[in-house]
């Protein structure tokens, strides 16, 4: 997000920076920046990454590391409480005492953060302040002011970041009354060189999970439409998928916020469709965890419990087709991606690197200002995860078969409508082709192929729903991305 042109503050900024202190030192020595009210600053972000503390488990304020959505924190004199006396939005929120809270991780291209803050109960009123480190944690410098906690009602405070390395912060607490903290929000422009929550990742995958023996989908306004803009297979059905019986192995499934053909033989999507917009992204709801079978197959059909399948025990993990992180405008939403029926067995390090981080570029670049078309797809059989190489995983007389290969393909165009109308043959077109291993680079740009060799591969006919002419020229070139 680029920043209007504050020289003084900038002047400030830089002064604070270069000639800054290490950890905390007096009060009367610590030189202080003006607030940024978030108004002064222009809402055209490349990425914004927020911490809600709604996962993650810190029931007291003895001092430990927790993984976050975001990544792992220390949280010292503080805990993670959904209490009725905790002021939070959402089910829980920080609570911190006269410690500390602090990433233990990096952020690139930070422009600005914002935190809100209440103070707890009936405590007097209390102050904080906002450091950061540029050398991994090393040694802090002060960013902020000291900032007054006095109402029981959230405020949100904002402080733009002029730091052109990688950087992490520390919320420092002063004297004992308490303070609430939530929604700790990050903008900042490019790669932020960290993969957050974003990724379906083995931790998330096995720590607390609710596996439900099997539920449906609830549809929800928030739903993309059925047909026409901005509905989840727009640009057509690359399998001719069809809601019949007979047709077990490519069986239509319209789950509302995505689309998919489901393969009985193999337990498992053969690809997934849906529409990515910002209002998809918006954080409304978080990560709810709760995999389940899905309950809405055929009579007869075996639908895979997250609950009857250890993935762990092959070395898998649970890879979503449509992203947790793409659905987050309601609990409806992000609980329809967690249907087992929207799983394929994913080598680690290709679900939580890999194709995390192509993830965080398709959404970013949709707060860019864009609009994504998304289809995922799988086929072949064998994949190596943590424990070797497997072809299926079994439970009893069943097997979920393990594809050796894992691709998808994005249509990116500005926010609009008609967008039918509006594809051309400079529209972006990016598609990429990995195998499912865990030997497979963390970086997406390596696998770039083009949609014609997609279809080589898979049979399929993708964007099928455009002009014969138009589908020839996007689908024979390949776009490629410089690597990071």
């Amino acid at each position: 997000m680029p920043l209007r042109k504050l020289s003084t503050l900038y002047y400030l900024l830089s002064l604070l920076i270069f000639s800054g202190c290490n950890t905390p030192a007096s009060e009367d020595n610590i030189k202080i920046q003006p607030f940024i009210s978030p108004t002064s600053i222009e809402k055209i972000p490349a990425y914004t990454i927020t911490e809600d503390f709604e996962t993650g488990d810190k029931p007291n304020y003895k001092k430990a590391d927790v993984d976050l959505i975001t990544g792992n924190w220390t949280l010292k004199d503080a805990l993670i409480s959904g209490d009725s006396s905790d002021v939070k939005n959402g089910q829980r929120s920080a609570r911190l005492r006269s410690g500390y809270i602090a990433m233990n991780f990096d952020l690139k291209g930070v422009k600005q953060i914002s935190i809100k803050h209440a103070k707890y109960g009936n405590d007097a009123d209390a102050k904080w302040q906002l450091y950061f480190s540029i050398d991994s944690g090393a040694n802090y410098r002060v960013l902020s002011p000291l900032v007054n906690a006095t109402d029981t009602v959230f405020k949100t405070d904002s402080f733009a970041v002029n730091v052109d390395k990688p950087v992490r912060f520390k919320i420092v607490k002063k004297g004992t009354s308490r303070i609430n903290f939530d929604d700790i929000i990050f903008k900042g422009t490019g790669d932020a060189g960290k993969l957050i929550g974003i990724a379906e990742a083995q931790t998330l995958d096995t720590v607390k999970v609710s596996s439900a023996s099997s539920r449906g989908v609830v549809i929800g306004p928030d739903a993309p439409p059925p047909t026409g803009d901005n509905s989840n297979m727009l640009f057509g059905n690359p399998s001719g998928a069809q809601a019949v019986v007979a047709m077990a192995d490519n069986y239509l499934m319209d789950m509302g916020y995505y689309i998919e053909s489901y393969n009985n033989s193999k337990a498992g999507p053969n690809w997934v469709s849906w529409h990515l917009d910002a209002n998809n992204i918006n954080n409304t709801a978080p990560r709810v965890n709760n995999f389940a079978a899905f309950n809405g197959l055929p009579a007869g059909w075996f639908a895979a419990k997250s609950s009857s399948f250890s993935y762990n025990k092959y070395g898998f993990d649970r890879g979503h087709n449509c992203p947790s992180a793409d659905r987050t405008s309601s609990t409806n939403a992000n609980a329809s991606t967690f249907l087992m029926t929207n799983m394929i067995p994913q080598a680690p390090n290709n679900n939580q690197h890999t194709w995390g981080n192509f993830e965080d570029y398709l959404r970013s670049i949709v707060l860019q200002g864009n609009e994504v078309y998304v289809i995922m797809g799988s086929y072949g059989t064998g994949g190596t995860g943590n424990k070797g190489y497997f072809s299926s995983i079994t439970s009893g007389p069943y097997n979920i078969n393990v594809p050796s290969n894992i691709w998808k393909v994005a249509l990116v165009i500005p926010s609009g409508n008609s967008d039918m109308q509006r594809v051309n043959s400079a529209t972006r077109v990016i598609a990429i082709n990995t195998p499912n291993n865990n030997t497979v680079n963390a970086i997406w740009q390596m696998y770039q192929v083009s949609v014609r060799d997609i279809e080589l591969a898979t049979g399929y006919n993708l964007l099928s729903n455009l002009p014969q002419h138009l589908q020839d020229a996007l689908e024979q070139k390949k776009r490629i991305i410089a690597q990071p």
